[in-house]
């Protein structure tokens, strides 16, 4: 006979053991379980633990990629028509640019580093979908940070060019009857230098700001009648003479195209008609030259 003592000790320890063996099959059936629904059923392994085969993993991912080259085709598109604005845009600049200016305009591209380059937006081929919607996320700061440096630069460079004194200083009804140059003096009939443009129109034509700039002289002078003078950006000023009425004083701010006197012929003048002068550094200009080239076709 063979006596077995079952104390508390022994007990524990097989319960323990038996506890341990049951969790390590449970373990390896719930493994088990899965692989073989993942590999039979995934809907159903979809279900259960919410887990999907390397197949539809790789599908899913290929829908993601799909979208995400169909974005970066899209972003390459829009940088490509930015490309086209700024060309039109310098071809507007080169085109408003007054001749005696365009060389100056030149110099400022050629200062601020060329044109704009548009960031580099292109497929890495990655085998980690994170690492390329970090690249695209990416793509689309450097862009965005490109386009707001771009709209400054067009900002400053319009602004610059809206400043410039290259602006008709009438409205639409008018003549030039007489241009800059050598001709002959209306009163004495001899060879005289005509240093600006005579714009004919009706008495209390509207007169106006070729550009903004600050008031520099407004009174009376014996040969201009009713003067008005307007200081502007690098050195330029206008004047506009033989007014029946000034509407600005000295010190006064004006903006392009806001109106500052009223045709007259006053001074030392034959009839109704505004002499507007341009000059530069204190040296006389052609008006002309800062007319942009379809304004100037247009007179």
């Amino acid at each position: 006979m063979r006596t077995i003592s079952i104390t508390a000790k022994k007990v524990l320890v097989a319960v323990c053991a038996s506890a341990f063996v049951l969790v390590t099959l449970g373990v390896l059936l719930h493994f088990i379980g899965f692989r073989i629904a993942i590999e039979m059923s995934p809907s159903l392994a979809r279900s259960m633990g919410g887990v999907t085969t390397e197949a539809e993993q790789q599908k899913v991912e290929a829908v993601y990629r799909e979208r995400l080259d169909n974005l970066r085709q899209t972003m390459n598109a829009t940088v490509q028509e930015i490309r086209q604005l700024e060309t039109l845009k310098n071809k507007f600049m080169e085109v408003a640019t007054p001749v005696n200016l365009r060389d100056k305009y030149n110099k400022k591209d050629d200062a601020r580093g060329g044109p704009w380059v548009a960031p580099r937006v292109q497929h890495t081929p990655s085998h980690d979908l994170n690492d390329d919607f970090t690249s695209a996320l990416d793509d689309f700061k450097q862009t965005q940070i490109a386009v707001k440096n771009l709209t400054q630069n067009w900002s400053t460079q319009l602004s610059w060019l809206h400043a410039l004194p290259t602006g008709v200083p009438m409205g639409k009804d008018y003549r030039v009857t007489s241009g800059f140059g050598i001709r002959n003096d209306p009163f004495t009939g001899q060879l005289a230098m005509h240093e600006g443009l005579d714009f004919v129109a009706e008495v209390g034509s509207p007169i106006v700001a070729t550009a903004a700039g600050t008031v520099t002289r407004s009174g009376w002078d014996g040969s201009y009648g009713n003067v008005v003078e307007i200081s502007h950006i690098e050195g330029f000023t206008t004047r506009y003479a033989h007014l029946s009425k000034r509407m600005v004083e000295v010190g006064q701010k004006v903006q392009r195209g806001e109106t500052i006197a009223q045709l007259g012929s006053t001074g030392r003048s034959t009839g109704p008609h505004l002499h507007y002068e341009v000059m530069r550094n204190d040296r006389v200009l052609n008006p002309t030259q800062m007319l942009t080239q379809t304004t100037a076709s247009a007179q």
